[in-house]
């Protein structure tokens, strides 16, 4: 299919539910299904987007932002996958007590609130990834209509692209407790130190990057395209300067630079195929 079939598709998709809420995140991908469901839907979709300590404060402000540039009805829940022991132990399958939070309050608001289905921001390429949400979200018989669509995530950044929306090449951005080594508990505490450090590190102008929080220490990861400008004594001092005040005793820098999804490089194989 062209783009533009698979565009079409989307469209004549999503008009098929009937009414909808979309799981937001304010990624690239759950944007561009909420804008394209509004368009199809009116005021028949409703973007819910989930708020928690785990959600830095900036990408909910810049997250409500697009939807009420765009006119997009929206609707805040404030969910508790803090208050849940499986989710806070932190091991391989956080992924999925987390979604199943969200999903099963989404569940309840579709019911009151009189929508037929539940929607999310999964892309073709998703598929191949260690995602356990995706488990939590067929659980709750989530649709994907981007994978109905057979959208790449380079396709949606197309699309979004041609639409003119402002986030079309938004660096991905995953919760913050994806930050978390496995195994140290998810507090707020931690993910205010991994906020707070992220924040600081936005500030000296390198925009993809992740602070992994290992206790006392904090592995940052800076896109390879910017690891140069990191690699002068001033600015690791600099960025030292500016990560420490988050409570972290230890600074160091990932040599590989960021990569999604690194913290799953610990993980045994059965963990990972157990969740696929």
């Amino acid at each position: 299919m062209t783009l533009n079939d698979k565009s079409s598709l989307l469209h004549e998709t999503l008009a098929a539910t009937g009414s909808l809420l979309v799981a937001y995140s304010g990624g690239t991908d759950s944007a561009y299904l909420a804008y394209a469901a509004h368009r199809a839907l009116g005021d028949r979709m409703l973007a819910v987007i989930a708020d928690s300590a785990s959600l830095p404060r900036k990408e909910l402000a810049d997250a409500l932002a697009f939807t009420a540039e765009y006119g997009i009805p929206t609707k805040i829940l404030l969910t508790g996958e803090l208050s849940r022991a499986d989710y806070v132990r932190n091991d391989s399958q956080r992924c999925f007590f987390c979604k199943d939070e969200l999903f099963t309050q989404m569940e309840t608001a579709r019911l009151t609130l009189g929508f037929a289905q539940l929607a999310y921001g999964m892309n073709l390429d998703d598929r191949g990834e260690f995602r356990p949400g995706q488990q939590a979200a067929a659980m709750h018989k989530a649709l994907a209509p981007l994978v109905t669509a057979e959208l790449t995530k380079a396709e949606i950044r197309t699309l979004a692209r041609e639409a003119g929306l402002t986030l079309a090449d938004k660096p991905a951005s995953a919760c913050l407790s994806s930050r978390i080594e496995y195994g140290r508990p998810v507090t707020p505490e931690n993910l205010w130190q991994v906020e707070q450090a992220e924040d600081a590190l936005h500030g000296l102008g390198f925009p993809q990057i992740r602070v992994r929080h290992h206790g006392d220490l904090a592995c940052i990861e800076i896109a390879r395209e910017d690891l140069p400008r990191a690699l002068s004594v001033t600015m690791l001092d600099r960025i030292t300067e500016a990560v420490k005040p988050a409570g972290f005793l230890y600074i160091t820098l990932d040599a590989q630079g960021y990569r999604s999804g690194s913290m799953n490089d610990v993980l045994p194989v059965t963990a990972i195929t157990a969740a696929t």
